[in-house]
């Protein structure tokens, strides 16, 4: 039995976390009540008597958090951006490589990926390793995410019962292109420069859609050889490339809504290649790529009693 705690589960992805934890047989949660959870004493004693601590936290309380295990034999699975280019931690994506999986089964200290990151490193990162796009690139990335990626205070605003009515519309955010997961998609991707990334909040509760354009001339090779690299690459239950993806020339954002699985595709003309991944912004995005990390730690297959 694997004994598990998480610090900060009242939030979006920690209770969420503990929801899904709450049904498996072997897992077990150890939990503070409401009048210790914030006592720092308690919680270092929890965080250092489980074997597996979920950290979903502010950054500044993360980094306090993981500054409280002392017990050489506990692992962290750090949900916030706090260590997600930090030396001494390694980033949850298995999928990039066999060998980013060895890495993360071997670590006790891990960072989760960033929920728009996850789709953009996914599409870009394998093809930067191939020479099909090189590191001097300058990319440009859009980003459509349900508003429970915002948390509990976004998802009660789009939930309220007078709300005000441009919620109805789809938002752009973070117009001054300085958003949070760009260093670690600069970071893992191995560009020289981060891309020019626009996320869009819209009124829906999960799912995500990440595009990125490029064009023809800053491709070392055909929208072909895109297409066979990631079908090689992405064979997995959990993150897989399909083709010819799409709904009558339109591609949902919540086709994977409720689920742990990304979907990866290719769209666009003989100019311009569209690169397209697709999954829930709560799924592969948060909760359920901490999950996958986890049974990876536990010597578990990594989509053990995920939803894909």
């Amino acid at each position: 039995m694997t004994s598990v705690f998480i610090d900060g589960k009242e939030g979006t992805t920690g209770l969420r976390i503990f929801e899904r934890l709450s049904l498996r047989s072997d897992v077990k949660i150890i939990t503070l009540d409401e009048e210790h959870r914030k006592d720092p004493e308690k919680r270092s004693e929890a965080l250092n008597s489980c074997d597996i601590a979920f950290l979903c936290l502010p950054d500044a309380a993360a980094m306090e958090a993981a500054e409280m295990v002392k017990n050489p034999n506990v692992k962290i699975i750090d949900a916030s951006t706090a260590h997600r280019t930090a030396e001494a931690w390694v980033y949850g994506l298995p999928e990039l490589s066999n060998e980013q999986y060895e890495k993360i089964y071997a670590s006790k200290r891990i960072a989760n990926p960033g929920c728009h990151a996850s789709g953009f490193i996914a599409l870009i990162s394998p093809l930067v390793k191939a020479g099909l796009i090189g590191k001097e690139a300058l990319l440009t990335a859009t980003s459509i995410t349900g508003y429970s990626g915002g948390g509990k205070k976004m998802i009660a605003e789009y939930e309220a019962e007078n709300r005000n009515p441009l919620l109805s519309y789809p938002r752009p955010y973070a117009l001054k292109l300085t958003h949070k997961h760009l260093k670690e998609m600069k970071a893992l991707c191995g560009l020289d420069s981060a891309p020019a990334f626009l996320p869009v909040v819209a009124d829906f509760y999960s799912g995500m859609c990440v595009t990125v354009p490029v064009f023809k001339k800053d491709i070392n090779g055909t929208k072909e050889d895109i297409e066979k690299l990631y079908a090689d690459h992405y064979k997995s239950d959990i993150v897989k490339y399909v083709p010819d993806a799409g709904e009558a020339g339109f591609a949902s954002a919540g086709i994977l809504a409720g689920m742990d699985s990304m979907e990866i595709s290719v769209h666009g003309n003989d100019d311009t290649v569209l690169l397209m991944a697709r999954y829930d912004n709560l799924g592969k995005g948060a909760c359920g790529a901490t999950l996958e990390c986890m049974n990876i730690l536990m010597g578990k297959e990594p989509g053990y009693e995920l939803k894909i």
